[in-house]
């Protein structure tokens, strides 16, 4: 008997997955069928997508919400959707994108639509992913020109650091009891040293 699945992927634990839940609910996959992963799209290295793709069987329907939840890189994405409708014989529907829709039925004409918007689509998801990357290392870079300081804020170094590195200096503490004195973790201490 064949099944229907879902899958569900957002990029970050903080992201809400209700929208893809209500629309995988509204196309009838059940719960108990759907996986989910909070993970980047970036490669395929997802342990709920990686369960789902060993129970998939011949005739199965895969349903996701967008192209994008699959994946952001253009060739794993025509790779999977290789895997999954040639080497299993499952079925892919697409939700966002109704011609993405390879279950029973689709003549060759059909099938050859939902290829090239396939790979169309893979492209432009990869495309805005090297997008964004390359408009966060521009907004970095401009910040840092600017000043910006990024990373955490280096710990004050309390007043009687000068007296305990004089001490660790002569050989009198260990760095370990140079850190007790100064209420920091030794590795810290011989962070001040380095960065003096």
């Amino acid at each position: 008997m064949c099944c229907v699945y879902g899958y569900v992927r957002v990029s970050t634990k903080e992201q809400n997955e209700a929208r893809q839940m209500d629309a995988m609910r509204a196309f009838g996959v059940s719960d108990r069928k759907i996986y989910m992963d909070k993970l980047s799209g970036k490669d395929f290295n997802r342990p709920a997508y990686q369960k789902l793709i060993k129970k998939l069987k011949k005739d199965d329907t895969l349903v996701i919400m967008s192209i994008d939840r699959l994946g952001r890189n253009y060739h794993e994405i025509l790779e999977q959707w290789r895997v999954i409708t040639k080497e299993k014989e499952a079925a892919i529907v697409v939700i966002d994108m109704p011609l993405l829709d390879t279950r029973k039925g689709r003549d060759l004409t059909g099938t050859l639509i939902a290829d090239i918007v396939l790979q169309l689509l893979s492209y432009v998801a990869q495309t805005e992913r090297e997008f964004i990357k390359k408009r966060q290392a521009e907004g970095i870079a401009a910040a840092k020109a600017r000043g910006v300081k990024f990373g955490a804020k280096p710990m004050e170094k309390p007043e009687n650091y000068e007296e305990v590195r004089e001490a660790w200096k002569k050989g009198e503490i260990s760095a370990r009891e140079a850190g007790r004195r100064l209420g920091v973790a030794h590795k810290t201490f011989l962070v001040w040293i380095k960065c003096k």
